[in-house]
């Protein structure tokens, strides 16, 4: 495909040019729910009812000691609602762990097409004790656990098949001994200072409500010019 030919394909598939779901109540910043981590819970629920492919599906930006961008997608695990804090886990060693050393500090961002939705979070990471991160591992999928044993992420590979051989040898590994793990295996929690819902409309009329952390940690909220 002509690399010229992008504009014309993006022009036959406009955005948001579909029946979009409103923002709801929470329009209104006094009627919202008085935490962002509450909103996100009930904008997922809502996700997941209207099938939303991989709803727990979040961009992950993150800068490293050059101060330049780089993001990627990881999976939510959880979301601890006293701390304010969306939950993933990733391998210390690897770029963005390598990343939250340098920098503790990062955003999580779930864009939703099916529903027009996009949440921002943005805050400061700190590790999971080492026992959390032990039952997160073990929590996993065999399959999961293969690849985490495998390691090795975002090093140079020859080619495929050195993928499946590796593979077959965390195998037998994880077969032999249940209770292996990578000891990078880390847990991070982003402890929110700011959070944004986006709820997007085809008239463009889009609805953005933002959530600030003040010093006595509970919420400002208030809506923002789209």
């Amino acid at each position: 495909m002509d690399p010229r030919h992008v504009r014309d394909l993006l022009a036959r598939a406009p955005l948001m040019a579909r029946e979009l779901p409103g923002f709801g109540a929470g329009a209104d910043p006094g009627a919202a729910p008085a935490t962002p981590t509450e909103l996100f819970a009930a904008w997922l629920a809502e996700a997941v009812e209207a099938g939303v492919l991989d709803p727990g599906a979040a961009l992950l930006s993150t800068a490293g000691s050059d101060g330049r961008p780089d993001a990627r997608i990881v999976a939510l695990r959880d979301v601890e609602p006293v701390e304010s804090a969306w939950v993933f886990a990733t391998d210390a060693a690897s770029p963005k762990g390598v990343q939250l050393a340098q920098r503790p500090a990062a955003a999580l961002t779930f864009y939703w097409p099916l529903q027009g939705r996009q949440i921002r979070v943005r805050g400061d990471v700190t590790q999971a004790p080492k026992d959390v991160s032990l039952a997160d591992f073990a929590s996993r999928s065999p399959a999961s656990k293969v690849a985490g044993l495998v390691g090795r992420q975002s090093t140079p590979m020859g080619a495929l098949p050195e993928w499946n051989e590796a593979a077959e040898r965390a195998g037998r590994e994880l077969a032999e001994h249940p209770d292996a793990h990578p000891p990078g295996h880390t847990v991070y929690a982003l402890a929110a200072h700011h959070v944004e819902f986006w709820q997007g409309d085809a008239g463009r009329r889009h609805v953005r409500l933002a959530y600030a952390q003040l010093p006595d940690a509970d919420w400002e909220r208030a809506l923002l010019w789209p």
